[in-house]
């Protein structure tokens, strides 16, 4: 039997409750519809009184360097940041500035953000996508963007976006699968070598 997938999902949010968060809920609750997998989400406005004054991996406490591993060792991510000044937060990238920049190589990403309005919509391609090309990791093609107004009681609840994020994960199921699946025959073929 094949391990489940080992989704983490990382949100840049500050504040609590966080839309960031919120909408990378959403897209773990979907994708934990079709695949068999363990989820866990790091919220960063959690972290930030421990992971603000580090400078190096050396200096972090404990805690954060549990949810370094954790996104190290994931199968999948999801990551979700609000925009500030037309970018991710200054600790979403403080946070994977410790990020090892082998660590994901190949991984598969899930990118959304979050905002005031559309006018930030182009964070996903402009700002989150080159981040994650330098780690050499696979972002999904269908990124999800969602504004104040896609939330009510603290859920996703447009349903122009329920559908996006719903096809986001749709499209990207066959690579997480492709992804899974060779991630084992990778290992094997590393323990022979």
């Amino acid at each position: 039997m094949t391990r489940p997938l080992r989704i983490v999902a990382v949100s840049g949010g500050l504040q609590r409750p966080s839309r960031a968060a919120t909408l990378a809920e959403h897209l773990l609750g979907l994708i934990g519809e079709d695949v068999h997998c363990e989820q866990h989400l790091i919220e960063l406005g959690e972290l930030a009184p421990q992971l603000a004054g580090a400078l190096w991996r050396s200096q972090v406490p404990d805690a954060v360097e549990r949810q370094l591993a954790a996104v190290e060792q994931a199968d999948v991510l999801v990551v979700a940041t609000p925009v500030y000044r037309g970018s991710y937060t200054g600790l979403f990238k403080h946070f994977f500035d410790f990020i090892h920049q082998d660590a994901l190589v190949d991984t598969p990403i899930l990118l959304a953000a979050t905002g005031g309005s559309e006018r930030h919509a182009l964070v996903i391609d402009h700002q989150l996508r080159p981040l994650f090309s330098f780690f050499q990791a696979r972002t999904l093609p269908l990124g999800v963007y969602a504004t104040d107004r896609d939330f009510a009681e603290g859920r996703v609840h447009d349903e122009a976006l329920i559908q996006r994020a719903r096809l986001a994960v749709q499209r990207a199921l066959p690579l997480l699968a492709l992804s899974h699946r060779a991630a084992p025959a990778i290992a094997e073929t590393a323990a022979i070598l």
